[in-house]
């Protein structure tokens, strides 16, 4: 029998195939027992997270992870990412009318939910970098405030009306294209702006030799300085829970990278981007304190 006490913790991290032996009680520990809440879509997590550090552990998206640190957040960032996907295929046009791919952006309307959404982050960065689009030729319309309170969205970016849906907007022309997190749109007519984008991404990927990591788990710093110890056994448990679901797998690109020299390309590159578009203004300077990458 061990004599450790079973320390419980509020978490809130989705659905994946290597988070549920989690969830669902094949990977255990005698130390700590996650009590887990149902956030759908987990995006709903990340402002009260952000804001009042609602829960001890929870899924968070990178940029707003950044932001957070930027504006001093009590946050903590393990390195392990949940999702991660090459983002070349989430900026939609409506094909119906007329083809648009990124040289034809300048003047165009562009949906994205919030500015400061990491899949919208890693498209802008793509394009004003590979693709040589001046982001601020582009007419930019958001759905929603940033997770971080303090910020606010640059000046001529858009608010749509409350009653306005972002697919529905992209369907009826009043916007040229959209940008989308994990809600893709069922609709054929929907095509990708940036065109062949498996084949696009494959070649940034070789470039770059970056991952675009969307979601990686963070604990409180209260957590972290109280009980390190909780903290290295909750990233022990996320690495079985990959290995698990036999997601480590050295031959092919691993798209939720573990470990801090796995996830420190993808962190640059995010916090490059977020200094370009005036989502940060300097670099941060410690992401805290984490437990090791192995």
């Amino acid at each position: 029998m061990s004599s450790h006490t079973v320390t419980t913790l509020s978490a809130v991290i989705a659905d994946y195939p290597h988070t549920m032996p989690l969830k669902n009680g094949q990977i255990r520990s005698d130390m700590v027992a996650l009590d887990f809440t149902e956030m759908k879509p987990v995006t709903k997590a990340f402002k009260p997270m952000v804001r009042e550090q609602r829960f001890d552990v929870s899924e968070l998206a990178l940029a707003t992870f950044l932001q957070a640190k930027a504006y001093n957040k009590p946050l903590v960032m393990l390195p392990a990412t949940v999702m991660g996907r090459f983002q070349h295929g989430c900026m939609l046009h409506n094909a119906e009318r007329g083809k648009l791919t990124p040289s034809g952006l300048a003047g165009r309307r562009v949906g994205v939910r919030a500015y400061s959404q990491t899949t919208g982050v890693w498209l802008r960065g793509i394009l004003q970098n590979d693709y040589g689009v001046d982001l601020n030729r582009v007419h930019w319309v958001t759905f929603e405030d940033a997770h971080v309170a303090e910020y606010r969205d640059p000046a001529g970016v858009e608010r749509a009306a409350d009653d306005k849906n972002l697919t529905k907007m992209l369907q009826d022309g009043e916007l040229d294209a959209a940008i989308y997190g994990s809600d893709m749109p069922d609709d054929p007519r929907l095509q990708s702006v940036i065109p062949d984008p498996d084949q696009a991404a494959r070649a940034w990927y070789d470039k770059h030799g970056v991952v675009p990591v969307n979601h990686m788990i963070v604990v409180t710093e209260a957590l972290a300085k109280s009980r390190p110890d909780l903290v290295t056994e909750i990233y022990r448990m996320l690495c079985d829970g990959k290995k698990a679901a036999g997601l480590s797998r050295p031959s092919e690109v691993d798209t939720i990278p573990f470990g801090y020299e796995a996830n420190g390309p993808a962190i640059a590159l995010m916090t490059s981007y977020m200094l370009q578009q005036g989502l940060i203004v300097d670099r941060i300077p410690s992401l805290g304190a984490s437990p090791p990458s192995d």
